[in-house]
């Protein structure tokens, strides 16, 4: 059976015969690195899309590949289902009860016989449980829900956050980043704004660049002020009041203002920030699948949400390093209305932008519809491969080769518009076109039996139970506070000793402050080998307790904070915890720095996103070393393949030659025997054909000898693509002592606040 497991490659499926109507033995091996210059997967419903897309992000998840997941509909969450013991059990919980009524069977029969329907699918096509396993172990998988918390919700607090220094400096870019915020908050609250004549649009997109020009992120809350009161007097060469006068600008302010009061527009602004970075990797540098389910929101909450998520996502993707490997996947399920032929919705915008520009990063762009109307052929003239199933109507088709061809055109590519009709009407369930530019010629393949159940699209109450208690993490521990703890003023301490406070989110009434160690410390990591050379900012706490004395750093916690954040003064009305007494002596203070230094040198080593770039490092070091060893062998395939070539034309020129013999040799004897020809001149013949048919055998020893030498390189090769695997790992990363710098080690106060029980809850972002 043919390896499936190959480097850098997906298994998609086995090789169609349209004419035969059969499938064969051969796999389909798609290069990762062809996914960079973008796909798209079209096909009707029933024709198998979902299940060859979800098949695609189960191979990338196990090469390691990190993916960004917009799911319209809330198909895509079945890449959760994964059950790698395939029992009854495990899927009976999942199964859609109305199928088995339908079938006439219990519940219980039909998850026997899901179970069984996905045992004997995954071994028909090379798979088992164990690979299940492996793909669990591989990525990290998690369904975010935006404006819900039935899977991790995620805040829009920060989604208005100033970009990063690179995007303030493209100029385009920036535009792009401003327009597409703008409308989509406007289409957020019901307004349609043409960008260059809304004065809604003109004024949020000025409101957002004087923001983000001088480094100030934006809120909701911000927004609604920054409208009533700009930072700025003039738009253009007219005065402000005279362009949007002012009782018209608290209409706008109080329109986003009822947003921000409507019932359940709170759990917008709770969850996760939208950090593309942190979704694509866990914090211990995991890839992780992030599927964005949008299904349960409004047409308008739902462009507004994927604008957002694509300016983020070619925000992320231009601060990355250029590259020709696979860095990272986005993958948006049925994007109707989100990229039309036509019109210009705000997320067409980016969308584009990322079709033409994210190859360069390593991000590829992978783009799945029912419809082929629903696409801009022009925009997608940057897409690589197309994957093209079973299509409705016969305008579907033809609407589809044209856009093919169009594509083709733009991108200098062959298209062959006849081949490409032939294999479109012969097409059916999960038998798809694979049209790839990377290829000599279109493949015809039926997609592999996906290893996650493909029950249908998950319920809010599915995806809940799903992610479980991932939807409530604490940000912090949660010490507990009694009366006798709290004090109403903080202590004195001597000079030579700062104290700092970190801001809290909560009146100062109800704040209660708790001591600790802040350490902010730059850690420097480099490996030459793989010419790295990055840099970690890390803010790290330590509780002091009088049980805990001298400060253990086995206890401290990573917060995310600014130092030029921290505040010199308590909020008005706060109480505080007791300070240790070792707390108030400076001479601990340098005792604790040392041990902190040696507390990272020992216990901390590159995690999230420097881990992403260690991975990667590592896919382009396999990826250029596996380019290497084919340049390396590839004279000599050629040569093998040349005297093949040679050989067997020599065997065929044998043949042709005995054949002719055996006729000369017939027609010599039937002279003999009617007495026409003389006996000598048939024994010469039939020896002639003799000595050929001994040419004859030693040619075919020829073809076998040069055929057998051929078949012993390929595998020579194989095999030594399969031991880069071993060469490519890479060890943990730690940084030596010298690249570690304490930047900032201050006594800091952490704001809590009491819940109805007394526990004490973070009161910090």
């Amino acid at each position: 059976m043919q390896d499936i497991e190959k480097l850098g490659a997906f298994y998609l499926g086995r090789r169609y015969d349209i004419s035969a109507r059969q499938t064969s033995d051969e796999a389909i091996l798609y290069d990762s690195k062809d996914l960079v210059t973008h796909a798209v997967c079209v096909g009707m419903t029933g024709s198998g899309k979902t299940g060859l897309c979800i098949g695609l992000l189960e191979e990338a998840a196990i090469d390691g590949v990190p993916a960004l997941v917009i799911d319209p509909k809330g198909d895509i969450g079945n890449l959760l289902l994964q059950f790698p013991d395939l029992r009854p059990e495990d899927f009976r919980s999942w199964i859609n009860e109305e199928d088995a009524g339908r079938e006439g069977v219990t519940p219980d029969e039909f998850a026997a016989r899901q179970a069984e329907l996905w045992r004997s699918g995954l071994e028909k096509w090379g798979q088992s449980g164990e690979r299940i396993r492996r793909l669990q172990s591989s990525a990290d998988f998690a369904i975010y829900t935006p404006g819900s918390n039935a899977g991790i919700p995620i805040s829009l607090l920060k989604s208005f956050a100033a970009p990063h220094e690179a995007l303030l400096d493209d100029r385009e870019l920036l535009r792009d980043r401003i327009s597409g915020a703008a409308t989509a908050l406007l289409s957020l609250m019901g307004i349609e704004a043409e960008p260059m004549k809304s004065r809604e649009h003109i004024l949020l997109s000025n409101i957002f660049d004087t923001a983000w020009r001088n480094g100030e992120d934006l809120t909701i809350e911000a927004l609604i002020h920054a409208i009533q009161e700009p930072a700025f007097t003039r738009v253009g060469i007219l005065d402000l009041e005279a362009f949007y006068p002012g009782k018209d600008r608290f209409e706008l302010a109080m329109g986003l203002n009822n947003l921000l009061a409507s019932p359940g527009f709170e759990s917008w602004l709770e969850g996760e920030p939208l950090d593309i970075g942190k979704l694509l990797y866990t914090a211990e540098g995991k890839p992780r699948i992030a599927i964005l389910s949008v299904a349960h929101l409004s047409d308008s909450e739902r462009m507004f949400f994927v604008t957002l998520v694509l300016n983020e996502m070619l925000s992320w993707t231009r601060r990355q390093s250029g590259t020709t490997s696979l860095r990272a996947i986005l993958y948006m399920d049925e994007i109707f209305g989100y990229f039309p032929p036509v019109a210009n919705p705000p997320s067409k915008r980016p969308l584009l932008t990322l079709l033409k520009q994210a190859r360069a990063f390593g991000v590829g762009v992978v783009l799945a519809t029912q419809n082929p109307v629903d696409l801009d052929y022009k925009g997608l003239a940057n897409a690589g491969t197309w994957f093209i199933g079973r299509l409705q109507t016969e305008r579907d088709k033809q609407r589809l080769i044209e856009g093919l061809e169009g594509a083709a055109s733009e991108g200098n590519h062959k298209f062959n518009r006849q081949r490409t009709e032939e294999i479109l009407a012969g097409l059916g369930k999960r038998v798809f076109l694979m049209n790839n530019v990377h290829d000599e010629a279109p493949v015809a393949f039926e997609s592999r039996w996906a290893m996650s159940y493909l029950r249908g699209p998950l319920t809010r109450s599915q995806i809940k139970t799903l992610m479980g208690s991932r939807t409530n993490r604490k940000p912090a521990p949660t010490p507990k506070a009694s009366q006798s703890e709290a004090a109403s003023q903080r202590t004195v301490l001597p000079p030579g000793i700062t104290q700092m406070f970190v801001p809290a989110r909560a009146a100062g009434s109800s704040v209660f402050y708790q001591p600790a160690i802040l350490g902010v410390a730059q850690i420097r990591y480099v490996d030459t080998k793989m010419k790295l050379d990055v840099v970690e900012n890390v803010a790290l706490a330590a509780p002091v307790r009088d049980d805990s004395m001298p400060v253990e750093w086995e206890e401290c916690m990573e917060i995310e904070v600014d130092p030029s954040s921290l505040e010199s003064e308590p909020m008005e009305g706060a109480t505080f915890a007791p300070l240790p007494a070792d707390a108030a002596k400076q001479k601990c203070y340098t005792a604790w720095n040392k041990d902190l230094v040696n507390w990272i040198y020992t216990h901390r080593q590159a995690g999230g996103a420097l881990s992403a770039q260690l991975q990667h490092a590592a896919h382009e070091a396999r990826d250029a070393a596996v380019e290497k060893l084919r340049q390396k062998y590839a004279s000599k395939v050629t040569t093998l393949q040349d005297r093949l070539r040679r050989s067997e034309q020599a065997l065929a020129k044998e043949k042709e030659q005995r054949s002719a013999s055996l006729l000369s040799v017939g027609a010599n004897i039937f002279g003999v025997v009617f007495g026409r020809k003389r006996a000598t001149t048939a024994i010469g013949s039939v020896s002639r054909t003799y000595k050929e048919s001994s040419d004859i055998g030693r040619a075919e020893e020829n073809v076998e000898a040069v055929r057998r030498q051929l078949e012993e390189l390929q595998a020579q090769i194989e095999s030594e693509v399969a031991a880069i695997q071993t060469t490519v790992d890479v060890p943990p990363l730690k940084p030596k002592k010298a690249n570690i710098n304490v930047r900032l080690f201050t006594l800091a106060w952490l704001p809590y606040v009491k819940d109805a029980s007394g526990e004490l809850k973070p009161a910090w972002d």
